[in-house]
């Protein structure tokens, strides 16, 4: 199985952080964000990852290089001078991720989820892992009810930016830019899509603010990440 980074992104929100910077390469508890997913995949036994790239683009290939410094080869998605949205991102970098499930990973999240290989169901086009809803998203995404994911329900979680996917799902998609919920969803409406609720540690670094706040925690802890919250910060 391969698995796919998505660092395109602007990061419009960590301004004036990423007006430099990626926000994939912004440091947290001694390390760059992305490394902690790329030494995790690798540590599970991953051997290529495709990360897309567009906002300063070449900084990131400057720094993963090949990806042999973390025992991965890092294939590069480039998607010009602006970001496709995650969908688009996922379409564009279809033709290196090839014909098998897939592991997709946000680059700006922090997270201990095992990033692991995993079998899809013969049915399904897809595998999401959710969490708890944070402050900052407290209406949360998706519903999960014995084990599949809906769009509708009473207690709604977050979508954490940990996925498995089928190419199939992305079937009648055209390149361009095009965000990924709306194809999830009607996957789910089919009853095409499994889920779960993680419950370890998971914090969406969207702002300065609460990037500031988790590297303090990771650093006071000695970033023993396992003890901290899965409402994000």
């Amino acid at each position: 199985m391969k698995a796919m980074i998505l660092a395109a992104g602007r990061g419009e929100r960590m301004r004036p952080l990423t007006d430099h910077t990626p926000k994939p390469l912004l440091l947290v508890g001694g390390k760059r964000l992305i490394d902690y997913h790329l030494e995790a995949l690798a540590h599970n036994g991953f051997k290529e990852v495709v990360v897309n790239v567009a906002h300063l683009s070449q900084q990131l290939r400057t720094v993963l290089g090949n990806g042999s410094a973390f025992g991965l080869t890092i294939h590069y998605s480039d998607e010009g001078s602006q970001a496709l949205e995650t969908g688009g991102g996922i379409y564009r970098a279809l033709p290196l991720l090839g014909d098998r499930p897939f592991l997709v990973v946000n680059g700006d999240i922090y997270c201990d989820y095992p990033l692991k290989p995993k079998t899809l169901a013969d049915n399904d086009l897809a595998h999401l892992v959710l969490v708890n809803n944070p402050d900052h998203n407290p209406t949360g995404d998706f519903s999960l009810q014995g084990g599949r994911l809906r769009s509708d329900g009473d207690q709604k979680l977050t979508f954490s930016g940990i996925g498995y996917y089928r190419p199939e799902l992305f079937q009648g998609c055209t390149d361009g830019k095009f965000k990924l919920a709306p194809i999830v969803r009607q996957a789910a409406s089919q009853d095409c899509v499994s889920a779960e609720l993680y419950q370890g540690c998971w914090s969406d670094v969207g702002t300065p603010q609460r990037l500031q706040l988790l590297d303090a925690q990771l650093c006071g802890q000695g970033q023993s990440s396992h003890k901290l919250s899965n409402r994000g910060v």
